[in-house]
């Protein structure tokens, strides 16, 4: 352990994130996801002779979208270039994407790390498009699906500002929280629409120089980027201090055991033999394009953020959360609208709402002004935070006016002390013993006694008024 902790990782993130446009990007093929294979492709995205490709309008607008959003300098002029290799999975041996001159550059964004806020800077967005799938079989062996080839891709490299896993998930949920906000993505990591690939190198401590890094490919899972950088950066350091010599290469990182192996040796860009791809013409951009681009992007999260701790009075990494997802903010603004405790409300979104809504389609399953309505009894003491959470489960069965439904089954807080008082005597005497632990000095056997009162008044009873009652009745009789 202490070996480890007198190295440092380094960490740069390429995310290639698929676009949201109905066609592919040189060719009016289809790009929905989960269509039978090799039916969603033609001459052109499988490269034949004799096909030319016409760029995709869209993918260029939704790519400067996404450079504007995340503060990067748009490119006035770029081009496009054939990045030569050969996989099976793109059949014409080279993919189209940008080199020396792409479209975004130089940007950033912030993400809430351990210590506060920090920049990450970005190097690069430019687009290009994706490869096919392979698809490994046991009884027939590796086959191809082409369906992918074609579909529009951004890759956002970030800047190596990345020092541990957990800034790297954080960076790659901000990331991913800013393209959904644009509307160009869907970002659905299981589908592969939203994917990074995470170069990391280590280096001691107080050094400036970076070590070798490697590359593991395809991540599309926070726990699975996570668990990949603690293991790799595990690794370098264990090979580093017995001798060894990092390599530069591919890895790839396998879920079932949570270890990262070498896959190839890391090209470098010369081995990809750049040069600019003759069959299409350089992308020009306008003032009055790019004035129309940036006014068709609504507030992003951190503008949002700014706001809730502004006029709500919640805290930065609460704002940070309820931004994440822009259905949950649009509806905690509606809910705050409604309600004397937005802080409060704050609090039930993020404990209750987003962990409820964390299923196939993320819905809310309960009217905005409905949960204001609890939290506004909450807040005023009219129902316990036991009984607001009973409230938050049975309405996302059966929404309905949370107000009502509190009424009709009886579930508004009990502050009546005389009530109150008397179920706090019954309890002491049926627990003698918890009472003669109170008196040698065990203050925590008053608890087992309160949860007895709790459960008399079937959880509605005033948690705070009933331990001042019963601390006051447990010291009388000492």
């Amino acid at each position: 352990m202490n070996m480890i902790n007198n190295y440092e990782m380094v960490i740069g993130l390429e995310v290639h994130c698929e676009l949201g446009t109905k066609t592919k990007i040189f060719c009016g093929c289809p790009t929905t996801f989960g269509a039978q294979p090799n039916t969603q492709c033609c001459p052109v995205c499988m490269g034949m002779p004799g096909t030319l490709p016409v760029l995709n309008e869209q993918v260029v607008e939704y790519a400067i979208k996404a450079g504007m959003a995340t503060n990067c300098t748009i490119a006035r002029c770029s081009k496009q270039d054939r990045k030569n290799y050969f996989y099976p999975d793109l059949p014409k041996a080279y993919q189209i994407s940008q080199y020396d001159l792409p479209l975004c550059e130089n940007g950033w964004l912030e993400i809430e790390s351990e210590n506060g806020t920090k920049k990450i800077g970005i190097t690069r967005i430019h687009i290009e498009e994706d490869a096919g799938k392979l698809i490994h079989n046991d009884r027939y062996g590796t086959m191809v699906d082409c369906n992918r080839c074609g579909v529009p891709l951004i890759e956002i490299v970030s800047e190596p500002d990345i020092r541990s896993a957990e800034e790297a998930v954080a960076y790659f949920k901000k990331l991913r929280s800013i393209i959904l906000y644009t509307g160009i993505s869907d970002c659905k990591m299981q589908e592969g629409s939203m994917r990074c690939d995470i170069n990391l190198s280590v280096r001691k401590k107080g050094t400036k120089e970076f070590g070798t890094r490697t590359e593991m490919k395809n991540l599309n899972s926070f726990t699975f980027i996570q668990k990949a950088i603690e293991y790799e950066y595990a690794r370098q350091v264990y090979e580093i201090e017995n001798g060894g010599v990092i390599v530069q290469e591919t890895m790839r990182f396998d879920q079932a055991s949570g270890k990262t192996f070498s896959m190839r040796k890391k090209e470098d860009a010369n081995d990809y033999r750049y040069f600019p791809d003759p069959d299409l013409a350089p992308i020009v951009m306008s003032e009055d394009k790019l004035n129309k681009l940036k006014d068709s992007i609504p507030t992003l999260p951190d503008e949002r953020k700014k706001a809730y701790i502004e006029n709500y009075g919640i805290t930065s990494y609460d704002a940070e959360l309820i931004t994440s997802e822009m259905s949950v903010a649009d509806y905690f603004e509606s809910a705050a609208k409604n309600t004397k405790y937005p802080k409060l409300l704050a609090n039930i979104v993020i404990s209750e709402i987003i962990k409820l809504a964390d299923g196939e389609n993320g819905a809310i399953a309960i009217e905005p002004l409905h949960l204001a309505q609890i939290a506004d009894m909450q807040g005023s003491g009219e129902i316990n935070s036991s009984v607001a959470k009973k409230v938050i489960k049975a309405l996302w069965d059966n929404d309905e006016d949370a107000c009502e439904y509190v009424k009709k089954n009886n579930l508004g807080q009990i502050n009546d002390e005389n009530v109150l008082n008397s179920l706090i005597n019954e309890a002491i005497e049926r627990n003698p013993k918890s009472v003669q632990d109170y008196k040698k000095g065990k203050v925590a056997a008053a608890k087992a006694i309160m949860g007895q009162v709790m459960g008399a008044t079937k959880g509605r009873g005033n948690p705070l008024l009933i331990e001042r009652l019963l601390n006051e009745a447990l010291e009388a009789l000492k």
